[in-house]
């Protein structure tokens, strides 16, 4: 029995000795993959944020970001440039930043979006991250990430530590695997069932699992319930695409025109009265103000010219050449076939505002995005929805909020529901809708039938 006690000694020792290890290995690839993430995220959040309105070592639609910590630190503002990026308006209104006010007042007025999704840490990563890319490069991030195409490919570009995960895996199954030998030779050392000895792995694990089939019965159920319901919050998600923002040929900034110059939508999507989409403008459309305005020694000079080589027009001679080129947008807001969706029954009949779904357009510096449900419930105004943007339940929802004024004789498309409700045989039907929803919604008009969205 000494020998036997001190042979379980010794091999608890190396036990511990390997497990102790065995963590410390897996402590360090952890920070160093934690790092790398670090790092990495704040370059993706850059393509993804940043890169619309911003480069890197040169000014765009917004100043050049290198070194931006280091500017505000010298005004003694170090740590308001975080409250900067997250909301802006909020912070040069708070009157508690000069640099604030002075940036606003160097690009005259131009409006930066908020980001208050970004965490404090977010933030930063992006801040260190730009410092890391010395000058000398192209000045637009690694891809280049200066116009409106860096979006998409910050997007798809895949992360370059997922190595270190496969590393730590194999660390813990190596684990796994030790700790199980030694405890099997343990229990096959203090055994006096020499039976024990010629057990497999398997057949121990069978025998074990039969004299506790109660519990593993229950773990079981408990791994398939959670395994289901994984998987149907996956197919829950396919196809969400809130935060979805594609290259565009042209960085189109929506806060010039219809914030700085107040430009209705409806000037450059003018079906939206008349058909189910609202169109995208075409280039004479463009032409109307930009055969005046060239933007020389503005940011969006650039942007510009691509406008007169679509249309065909020589700013020099003021005259078109007839060499036109098309300008190929990529579609923001993508509907399934099976979807039928109608702008001017929503604009006209319903009298909903284009910030409902599209997000604030007077702020938005950069070109056209899925805004998430968060962003869109910001905004004054706004039904509060709680279902991701452009999926059934996020249409259904609002359908069952949104109130509908059937009395106030501006909209004639409700008068004859209105006065159907005001006979004898409707007023029961209408106190109902008073009691249940304090008004009329969408869905007790018939918005909740399958054939209004599927036919």
């Amino acid at each position: 029995m000494n020998l036997l006690s001190t042979y379980m000694k010794i091999a608890s020792y190396q036990l511990i000795k390997r497990s102790f290890a065995a963590f410390i290995c897996v402590a360090i690839l952890s920070v160093g993959a934690s790092t790398s993430l670090y790092a990495q995220s704040g370059e993706e959040l850059f393509n993804q944020r940043c890169a619309q309105c911003h480069q890197i070592h040169a000014d765009g639609t917004g100043p050049k970001l290198y070194e931006a910590q280091k500017r505000w630190a010298a005004d003694g503002e170090a740590e308001l440039i975080i409250e900067w990026v997250q909301n802006n308006p909020a912070l040069r209104a708070s009157g508690k930043s000069k640099r604030a006010n002075k940036i606003f007042a160097e690009w005259k007025g131009s409006v930066m979006n908020t980001f208050t999704d970004l965490s404090k840490e977010q933030v930063k990563s992006i801040l260190d991250w730009v410092d890391t890319q010395k000058p000398g490069g192209d000045g637009k991030g690694k891809d280049g990430a200066a116009g409106a195409g860096a979006t998409e490919d910050g997007a798809k570009k895949e992360g370059g530590s997922g190595w270190l995960w496969y590393i730590l895996g194999a660390i813990f199954i190596t684990i796994i695997l030790s700790v199980s030998g030694v405890r099997r030779q343990l229990k096959i050392v203090t055994s006096d069932d020499p039976q024990n000895e010629s057990l497999t792995y398997w057949e121990e694990f069978r025998a074990w699992s039969w004299k506790n089939k109660k519990y593993v019965g229950i773990v079981s159920f408990i791994l398939v319930l959670s395994l289901l319901v994984t998987f149907i919050q996956i197919l829950g998600n396919i196809n969400v695409m809130e935060g979805y923002q594609p290259s565009q040929p042209i960085a189109f900034p929506h806060s010039v025109h219809a914030g700085v110059n107040g430009i209705d939508c409806k000037y450059c999507h003018s079906s939206v009265t008349k058909s189910k989409s609202a169109g995208i403008p075409s280039v004479n459309v463009c032409m109307n103000c930009h055969k005046h305005i060239s933007g020389s020694g503005k940011p969006y000079e650039g942007e510009i010219k691509k406008i007169y080589a679509a249309a065909g027009w020589d700013p020099t001679a003021k005259a078109y050449t007839n060499k036109t080129s098309p300008i190929v947008w990529n579609k923001v807001h993508v509907l399934p076939d099976h979807v039928y969706f109608n702008h001017s029954q929503h604009v006209v009949a319903g009298g909903l505002d284009c910030k409902q779904c599209h997000g604030d357009m007077t702020k938005l510096q950069s070109t056209a995005k899925v805004h998430s449900v968060g962003e869109l419930n910001e905004i004054e105004g706004n039904v509060k929805l709680t279902k991701p943007v452009l999926t059934m339940g996020w249409c259904i929802e609002c359908h069952g909020k949104y109130q509908i004024n059937l009395g106030d004789g501006k909209n004639q498309y409700y008068q004859e529901i209105h006065e159907r409700l005001k006979k004898e045989k409707g007023q029961k039907t209408y106190k109902r809708f008073i009691n249940d929803n304090k008004g009329v919604s969408v869905a007790e008009l018939g918005g909740w039938e399958c054939a209004k969205c599927h036919y």
